[in-house]
């Protein structure tokens, strides 16, 4: 592999000693000293976070530049948060698990990719000139997605298929004070960290160039803050949605391709693409953008069991024969309030598996997906093991439960469009679950009121609803 890409695989944290929580807030902080009038460097964040290496590849160097020179510590930063920063934006190949931070909303975001949209803004609003590159390329998804999406598939292409492209998600070792941040499986040059960060760095950096702001505020406004006390979804809880109207139908493909043709000229890159004919280009272009549009604008983001702390499964779970054809959908009664935030939903999480564990006796949380109103599914048992959600059933479908008693009101029309437009086609898509499904409500499994009369009649309005 090119010594240059090795920094690209460069998503979570060495093992920390004493050092800030690897936390969004956090990194705002360390934007907020560095944005006073006090400070006492030239030049932008996020300029000082490509000095440190934050956006550091040929394509990179190709839009912005030459990164500029390391500062001194700035004054106005105190020693472990100078520390944290450099770790987080240093790119080292013999640590691949770093860059990265915890978010409030429960996401994990890479600093790269994300401050690197945000100096295109920046620049765009000051009327900066861009060099000019052959074919022409935006910018903005340049510095954050195009470059390592469309050489991950590169570089799959060379390995037969057998090289991921995409993902894993991964877990935090704490989400009090997080420090170790650890992939879920086999890692690609986007972890589903750098693709929040390079889908955040599009959107902050494309608003930015039509409202420049302080960077902190911008930051505290989009990310919330980390201490769970708001009621309403943060921006960036819709970050695939957002990114996705953006974007639009064909610019994604469109840039990966003119990405893939600058990458063919640039010294660095041009041994990657001697022997890739146009044809080829544009057909590794298409897969990319299709590939990453299924896996993270239309599929929902899903908060693995290791992120809202869960307990091991007691036992040995059976698997599941995919795809299935059937779905039940549940409420969960108890907690009979929708929970809007992670931290809120993470604690109803571990308040139900516990009641399922300790109280019926169960194996473990009984739901396949329990779906929160703060814009994320929850892994219960999840897509390859048999729940315990509709008695004489859970072979056959999955138990996909709301957080909340909906007898006489709605979910949220997000928490209702989450499961009918996001998680049920991209069941499909992915071969969980059949294209001709049945979807019904657990009360015609058995006798409950569940899910309640109000989602009920809902989901008599969705497809598959017999």
């Amino acid at each position: 592999m090119l010594p240059w890409l090795l920094g690209v695989l460069s998503v979570c944290a060495r093992p920390g000693t004493g050092l800030p929580p690897r936390h969004m807030d956090s990194v705002i902080r360390i934007v907020e000293a560095l944005e006073s009038t006090d400070h006492d460097f030239t030049g932008t964040v996020p300029e000082l976070a490509r000095a440190l290496g934050g956006c550091s590849t040929p394509g990179c160097r190709a839009v912005l530049g030459e990164p500029p020179d390391v500062p001194p510590a700035p004054r106005t930063l105190s020693r472990e948060q100078w520390l944290l920063f450099t770790q987080l934006l240093h790119q080292d190949a013999a640590a691949p698990e770093r860059g990265v931070v915890l978010a409030p909303d429960g996401s994990t975001v890479a600093l790269g990719p994300l401050l690197a949209g945000i100096e295109v803004g920046l620049k765009r609003a000051a009327g900066w000139p861009f060099p000019t590159v052959e074919p022409p390329i935006d910018a903005l998804y340049a510095v954050t997605i195009t470059e390592v999406l469309g050489t991950s598939f590169l570089l799959a292409r060379d390995g037969a298929g057998n090289r991921t492209t995409l993902g894993p998600d991964g877990c935090w070792d704490d989400v009090d004070d997080p420090q170790n941040y650890t992939l879920l499986g086999p890692p690609s040059p986007i972890p589903d960290a750098v693709a929040n960060g390079a889908m955040d760095g599009v959107l902050l950096g494309a608003h930015l160039a039509q409202a420049p702001v302080p960077l902190a505020d911008l930051l505290w406004g989009y990310y919330g803050t980390g201490n769970g006390t708001e009621k309403e979804r943060p921006p960036s809880s819709y970050r695939r949605r957002d990114f996705g109207v953006l974007t639009g139908p064909g610019k994604l493909e469109e840039e990966v391709a003119a990405m893939l043709r600058v990458l063919r000229v640039l010294p660095p890159t041009q041994e990657l693409l001697e022997d890739v004919g146009p044809e080829e280009v544009v057909a590794i272009a298409r897969q990319a953008a299709q590939d990453f549009t299924e896996v993270y604008v239309e599929c929902p983001a899903i908060v693995p069991r290791c992120m809202w702390g869960a307990r091991p499964y007691r036992g040995t779970p059976k698997p599941l024969t995919l795809p299935l054809g059937s779905v039940y959908i549940h409420h969960t009664f108890i907690p009979s309030a929708p929970c809007r935030t992670f931290t809120a939903c993470a604690r109803d999480m571990r308040a139900m598996q516990r009641f399922h564990q300790d109280t019926r006796g169960w194996d473990d949380i009984g739901y396949s997906f329990v779906v929160g109103s703060d814009g994320y599914l929850y892994q219960g048992r999840g897509w390859h093991w048999v729940g315990a959600h509709t008695k004489g059933y859970n072979s056959k479908g999955y138990g996909v439960s709301y957080v909340g008693d909906f007898s006489a009101t709605l979910p949220d029309p997000d928490a209702i469009a989450l499961v009918r437009d996001r998680l049920l086609p991209c069941a499909v898509w992915t071969g969980r679950l059949h294209r001709n499904y049945t979807l019904r409500g657990h009360r015609q499994m058995g006798r409950t009121d569940c899910p309640g009369n109000s989602l009920f009649h809902e989901i008599e309005t969705w497809h598959g609803f017999e």
